[in-house]
């Protein structure tokens, strides 16, 4: 047995946010005792939570996590030690791997794996189409029973709309989430950033912010057309916020998610050319960074996840138009959002619901995203007034892709239990179990 005693408890699903204690047991969350009562006698482990937010586990609904196929980026184990590092009990992680998640025994080998040597739960998200080529559906019913969660070509879109209408129907009669990249590569193709005053300063071909505006508004219409639900991948535009606002309002079961670089940097990051602020889609203007924000705090973005996307140092230390897109998140997740709370706008438990339990409602995970009494024991305790500055020796991942290091962070993860077993602790006595 363990008990968490006496942080302030942020549980937005039970409507939680005051001291308490956790007791947990077997993996479980097994009693909640509001302010200052805590039992007499315990005989167990007790991790002094005062001072501390005790969340339920974070879960970080779109990860990279390149295993199978590229495991010299990252593979299971060390995605989620970063993971754990960086306050998250769950991952979530994307199909374009090689060979691509579009079979029953890739979702196994990822699974399988993760249970032998992750720190974090790991749930696979398979692919729409055979081969992440746009032409072949998948066997969505035999990819489930596998373990996949969610279906995703991510990194490319589904292209055809014919396509993405019949996966949309396929899936809605199981229930299932269909996560979708907007991108029309025909107004992206050969573009390496966004499309404005930087790019053109710099010589570097653009990328309009209609690419994915165009893609999110045929995604949402298929949606409206079919009933499915569609989940709108890394929003960065304002039109695209706006998009999504608009679905919400007609009814249509559309879900969105942006990544903390979104509403943190603009396109001004990448001047000198700066690889490690490339990523599609790109880094776009201040108006659209503005408008990302909004849509957090009035509820239209339901999530906030880190597109992990880790890239060896060969793929970044190049031309800028050649280097791969994506950066590594998972560590510098938490605490570049910790940083929406200043002015109030965004409170704590608004946080809680972005990267907790909105991803595991959106995502049908029932037992995660809650400390209610027989939910599954993955809590993520946070110092919200520690300082730190974050460096290569916080990273945990196997690759250095970040614009981040050197920046002052204010609030951070201490300790995190994934079903019962603490994966990740900085506090003082209270160690990870190997």
């Amino acid at each position: 047995m363990l008990l968490i005693k006496e942080g302030r408890v942020i549980d937005p699903e039970s409507g939680r946010d005051g001291p308490g204690s956790i007791v947990v047991a077997d993996g479980k969350v097994a009693d909640f005792l509001p302010g200052g009562e805590a039992p007499g006698m315990f005989d167990g482990t007790v991790i002094d939570a005062a001072g501390k937010w005790v969340l339920p586990g974070l879960i970080d609904m779109h990860v990279h996590l390149r295993d199978p196929g590229f495991e010299w980026k990252e593979d299971i184990r060390t995605g989620t030690a970063a993971a754990a590092s960086g306050g998250f009990a769950s991952v979530v992680c994307m199909a374009n791997t090689n060979p691509v998640n579009d079979h029953p025994e890739v979702t196994r080998y990822i699974r399988e794996k993760a249970a032998s040597q992750g720190t974090a739960n790991v749930f696979p998200v398979a692919a729409v189409t055979r081969g992440l080529e746009g032409k072949e559906m998948t066997d969505f019913a035999e990819l489930q029973e596998a373990g996949a969660v969610a279906f995703s070509d991510d990194g490319r879109p589904v292209r055809s709309a014919l396509i993405l209408r019949r996966a949309l129907e396929y899936a809605k009669a199981f229930d299932l989430l269909l996560m979708e990249h907007a991108e029309d590569h025909e107004l992206s193709e050969g573009g390496a950033a966004n499309e404005g005053w930087t790019a053109h300063r710099l010589g570097i071909p653009p990328i309009p912010s209609a690419a994915e505006e165009v893609a999110i508004a045929r995604d949402i219409l298929l949606a409206r057309l079919t009933g499915g639900r569609i989940h709108i991948q890394h929003v960065s535009t304002k039109m695209g916020v706006d998009l999504l606002r608009m679905g919400k309002r007609a009814g249509v079961r559309v879900t969105g998610e942006t990544a903390p670089h979104y509403f943190t940097l603009t396109d001004a990051a990448i001047e000198g050319y700066n690889t490690h602020a490339k990523m599609n889609p790109p880094l776009r203007g201040e108006e659209d960074r503005m408008a990302i924000l909004e849509g957090i705090v009035d509820g239209t973005i339901d999530v906030i996840a880190s597109d992990h996307a880790p890239h060896d140092e060969y793929t970044k230390r190049c031309e800028f138009i050649a280097a791969s897109n994506g950066i590594i998140g998972l560590e510098t997740a938490l605490p570049l959002s910790m940083a929406l709370l200043a002015g109030g706008k965004v409170t704590p438990a608004r946080l809680v619901e972005l990267m907790s339990a909105a991803p595991a409602r959106i995502l049908g995970l029932k037992e995660k995203g809650s400390l209610r009494k027989g939910a599954d024991a993955d809590i993520t305790i946070v110092d919200p007034e520690t300082e730190w500055e974050f460096g290569e020796s916080d990273v945990r991942s196997k690759s250095r892709n970040t614009p981040f290091f050197g920046w002052k962070m204010r609030g951070r993860a201490v300790a995190v239990l994934c079903r019962g077993r603490i994966t990740h602790s900085l506090l003082k006595g209270v160690a990870p179990v190997a």
